[in-house]
């Protein structure tokens, strides 16, 4: 883990020179506020990572490891304009700091920045990094839209939401990874593993993320018990319980989902209630073990050191066990 850790403190370092002072400010200091944030910038140290597990230079893959930390933060910069959230960890975002137009345009250049970071001093394997980035931003959007397409959609089914969580944030995972792979010159059977790899980590991550917001110790895991209860949020969890109730507890189900006289406190003790009864919370984990077990299987598969690929399998237990 000490690998990670040394390959998140260079990207934070060279971020900070990447954000220098430029003119016109309203454009370019939204950007450096975003960038400064914070983040756990997981994906650009995978992605450094990954170019380490095949021989590659640090050095050479540092500026794509850059370019997915700001087009990460460039989506997040839209999403805030598009969820009407007015804080990104724990701070105003960046469209109520400044404007929607202002937040629009900055996350437009950081789309661009991006890409220009991942062709600098790029040549050898151009042209297919920037076949694996283009496709996974298109995807990334896809994700988006589905995900607002679900707030009001009452056919949602279990794929679905297993295809949108794919698409909105997995896809960027295994992208990571692939790019590195590629800059350190893996062949087309190493990085598509690893590209699975962190898919289906991905996905795991996000199933993790849904049983942790109601069965979670806000202490550890940050957030408010139950937020995505309150809000209606379809979550594996509520998919699978409306698929599996029946009788008087898909009534009691509906009636929760529906109240405009409960309050959130009482809202989130009846559905825990409810999924406690149909076992939700150990059918998730279920689902996402299958996720995880998947993406482990294409770490094994992957031609290259045991010993090297060991921080692979530590990170992803540590990702599993976010609460502990």
């Amino acid at each position: 883990m000490q690998k990670i850790l040394d390959y998140i403190a260079l990207v934070d370092e060279a971020l900070k020179k990447n954000t220098s002072k430029k003119d016109p400010k309203e454009l370019y200091e939204p950007i450096a506020y975003t960038l400064n944030l914070g983040g756990k910038r997981i994906r650009p140290a995978l992605l450094l990572l990954a170019n380490n597990l095949f021989g590659g230079k640090d050095e050479v893959a540092l500026s794509a490891a850059l370019a997915i930390e700001v087009f990460h933060n460039f989506t997040l910069v839209h999403d805030d304009i598009m969820d009407e959230a007015p804080l990104r960890r724990g701070s105003q975002s960046v469209y109520k700091k400044w404007s929607t137009n202002v937040a629009i345009l900055s996350g437009d250049v950081m789309l661009i920045q991006s890409i220009q970071l991942l062709s600098k001093g790029n040549t050898t394997s151009l042209s297919e990094v920037l076949d694996v980035f283009n496709t996974t931003a298109v995807q990334v959007c896809e994700g988006q839209q589905f995900d607002m397409n679900f707030e009001s959609s009452t056919t949602v089914s279990i794929d679905d939401y297993l295809k949108m969580i794919e698409l909105k944030t997995a896809v960027l995972l295994g992208c990571s990874l692939k790019i590195g792979a590629l800059l350190g010159k893996a062949n087309q059977t190493n990085a598509n593993h690893i590209y699975e790899f962190g898919k289906n980590l991905g996905i795991a991550f996000q199933l993790m993320d849904d049983v942790l917001d109601l069965y979670g110790d806000p202490k550890k895991v940050g957030k408010r018990v139950g937020g995505d209860v309150i809000s209606n949020k379809k979550t594996y969890l509520l998919l699978k319980a409306q698929e599996i109730a029946s009788g008087k507890i898909k009534k009691d189900l509906d009636f929760c989902l529906s109240s405009v006289v409960l309050d959130d406190a009482s809202k989130v003790e009846k559905v825990k209630a409810i999924f406690n009864e149909l076992n939700i919370k150990q059918l998730a984990i279920d689902e996402m073990n299958l996720f995880y077990n998947t993406a482990i299987s294409h770490l094994d598969s992957i031609d290259a050191p045991a010993e090297k690929k060991q921080v692979f399998e530590r990170f992803s237990k540590s990702l599993m066990n976010r609460e502990n």
